[in-house]
């Protein structure tokens, strides 16, 4: 298959517009044209991840962190990025990164964590504003159906768990074409009264192109009346999550828990505060940001990476902030990528990197 049919079905489930204005995810190496047919999976793209694909015959390589995340000036292989970036276009090997968009999503490597750590009850941490636009259109009531069939099937009308969702109310719509029109009902340069339904629905902003391609491919009028406004509502997109053990449990054995189920050698922690753990706030990767969102959220403990010495105090005994180590963390998503590439694409062959790529090593 080509290249692009695996990056837009990946981006359809973790949309490039969702990560970070840091981040660098998306294809950073190869053509979207590319013929592929078979891709190697990894947490990280290193110079050893690279010789893995050209040894299995890997076109593409899907990681989580994209290798290059600033402009490159010049390549002649001092650093590992340049050398990875020229073995890879040598070889005719694409790299592809789904980073911090894979983490804003409510299925994407947090809700892994959730799901390894046994939450229930999971939903985003800090949920992110402004992604949410409303639709309104004015259609026609013969065609009305048609219309919101089009339009839900572009994406268009999800509510948290609902799907099909729209306001319509009924009224009378008015217009008069000009000479040279072909006006769907009525005359030319005379005014026509049509019964109209009024269509309201909300939609991903990242959706709109193909949500208005499918609103004029359905509609009967030769120009369309629509409205598009900007909502605030907060999206089930975001960072990181928290969920509810099923039963409380007291701290040290918690952590136990935490050090077995994310297969970590160590867990740096702030003091137990002797109170038993029972809501829980994940975050993979470096997620001393979310500090705040998981104190005022209720967790009693937040589990992350990369927290800095005095950003502990921080955490002034209203939680236990245990830190596993960013690979630790993020250790899962490669098993998550490789599990929806899967049961997509029944025939393409998809290869778990055998590379540990945590550059981190313990004295135990």
């Amino acid at each position: 298959m080509k290249l692009f049919e695996l990056t837009q079905y990946l981006e359809s489930l973790a949309p490039l517009a969702y990560q970070e204005s840091y981040d660098n995810s998306g294809l950073i190496v190869g053509r979207a044209d590319k013929e592929v047919l078979q891709a190697l999976v990894s947490l990280d793209c290193t110079e050893a991840v690279v010789d893995e694909a050209i040894l299995t015959g890997c076109q593409v390589i899907v990681s989580h962190h994209p290798i290059v995340f600033g402009g490159l000036k010049k390549f002649n292989g001092k650093t590992y990025v340049e050398r990875v970036v020229e073995k890879a276009i040598k070889n005719d090997i694409a790299i592809y990164a789904i980073h911090t968009n894979l983490d804003s999503v409510s299925t994407g490597v947090n809700a892994r964590i959730c799901e390894t750590l046994g939450l229930t009850d999971c939903r985003i941490l800090a949920p992110k504003a402004n992604l949410l636009k409303k639709l309104v259109t004015y259609v026609p009531v013969n065609y009305a159906d048609k219309v919101r069939e089009a339009l839900f099937g572009a994406g268009a009308g999800n509510i948290g768990n609902y799907s099909e969702c729209s306001f319509n109310t009924e009224g009378i719509g008015t217009f008069k074409g000009s000479e040279g029109t072909d006006p769907f009902a009525g005359q030319p340069g005379k005014q026509h009264r049509e019964a109209e339904v009024r269509i309201e629905t909300v939609y991903p902003a990242t959706l709109e192109s193909k949500i208005l391609m499918a609103l004029f491919m359905e509609h009967p009028y030769e120009e369309v009346a629509y409205d598009l406004y900007p909502i605030t509502n907060q999206y089930e997109v975001g960072s990181g999550m928290i969920g509810e053990l099923e039963t409380a449990m007291p701290e040290a054995e918690f952590l136990q828990m935490v050090k077995y189920k994310m297969n970590t050698p160590v867990i740096r922690h702030t003091n137990l505060r002797g109170k038993p753990v029972k809501n829980v706030a994940v975050c993979g990767g470096s997620g001393s940001f979310l500090l705040k969102q998981a104190i005022a959220a209720g967790a009693d403990a937040f589990i992350t990476a990369d927290f800095k010495y005095h950003e502990f105090f921080d955490a002034e005994e209203k939680l236990i902030i245990a830190d596993i180590g960013h690979f630790e963390s993020e250790q899962f998503t490669q098993n998550l990528l490789v599990e929806i590439i899967r049961k997509k694409f029944v025939n393409f062959a998809v290869r778990l990197t055998e590379v540990n790529t945590n550059p981190i090593k313990y004295l135990i």
